[in-house]
């Protein structure tokens, strides 16, 4: 009589373990399936060429896309982050004009910085709804910095300094420049996340912020922090645009917030908080950037692009409501 009851636990155990490694490497097979289906419907996915447009688009969404990570596993989000990528760009390119590039650059870091303390202080202190605290400052900062540059391009007379936008063309090891910025911020916010206390507390309080306060987890300072990791990565990403674009838009980073959302979910972290794992997140960028890619060498209507990328969205949200009941 043991035998059956043992068997059918060990089966059980088995199933678990499938669908945990499932589960935390599907973003990888996603993205290894859509790059394989790509390169064989078009020859032109695998060219340098292409394959550094691919790394220089996902560049600057995995540095957002990082911040964000923080703010979902806290149980909240951020649509704020494409205003942030705006404001710090143009701030940026202001600053650095009239004193040079390091000024700029700090000058662009520190408005994220500044706008990630506003959002955490609202969403921790006055306990406002993360999607109304955000909201305002997403529609606040658009109407600033569209205001401040009279919707106009900042890159002064002669260009923006010769230093900063060879950040933004050069190579190191035969990979852009702007594209090591995320690989090394990548390694020290996965130890962050993934190896310290300070991690610990993040994913406790994102999964029962009751249990964390009962803990002794300062759950307010540790919720409002993630949005400062997010304003001030947001930030590091407007810099990165401007370099990229070489001048400060004041119209950059539409939509950038639920494409990072997206992102994150696609990676596998929970909408309801608690869950979420740094790579995956940007295995699930390329995800995203990869399939706007393959549309594009597709020749697929810019209409049906967002059709298509819209419905990646809902299919994520939707497997994440389901994973959720199910636990």
């Amino acid at each position: 009589m043991p035998l059956p009851v043992q068997k059918s636990a060990r089966q059980a155990r088995v199933s678990r373990g499938l669908r945990s490694i499932f589960r935390n490497h599907a973003p990888l097979a996603v993205l290894l399936i859509l790059c394989l289906v790509t390169g064989v419907l078009s020859n032109r996915f695998l060219t340098q060429t292409n394959i550094t447009n691919v790394l220089l688009q996902a560049s600057v969404m995995a540095v957002v896309a990082m911040g964000m990570t923080f703010v979902i596993i806290s149980g909240g989000f951020d649509l704020s982050v494409g205003s942030i990528v705006a404001m710090s760009g143009c701030a940026a390119a202001a600053v650095m004009l009239q004193f040079g590039v390091i000024a700029g650059v700090a000058a662009g870091v520190a408005v994220g910085f500044g706008v990630g303390v506003v959002n955490g202080v609202m969403v921790s202190r006055f306990r406002l709804n993360p999607f109304i605290a955000t909201l305002a400052t997403m529609v606040v900062g658009r109407g600033l910095v569209l205001l401040m540059t009279d919707a106009r391009s900042i890159s002064g007379e002669n260009g923006l300094p010769e230093a900063f936008i060879a950040y933004g063309l050069a190579r190191f090891l035969d990979i852009p420049l702007i594209t090591w910025t995320p690989i090394l911020l990548f390694i020290v916010l996965w130890w962050l996340l993934h190896r310290t206390a300070y991690g610990k507390r993040l994913f406790a309080v994102g999964g029962n912020s009751e249990a964390a306060f009962l803990a002794g987890i300062a759950v307010d300072r540790v919720r409002a922090s993630a949005y400062v990791w997010s304003g001030t990565l947001a930030g590091v990403a407007g810099v990165m645009l401007a370099s990229r674009l070489q001048s400060g838009q004041p119209t950059a980073g539409e939509f950038y917030e639920l494409t990072a959302i997206a992102a994150v979910v696609l990676g596998g972290a929970s909408l309801f908080g608690g869950e979420g794992k740094l790579a995956n997140t940007i295995f699930g960028v390329l995800i995203m950037v990869v399939l706007s890619n393959a549309l594009n060498l597709l020749n697929v209507n810019s209409y049906w692009q967002r059709i298509a990328i819209g419905s990646v969205i809902a299919a994520a949200a939707v497997v994440d409501q389901s994973r959720h009941r199910r636990s």
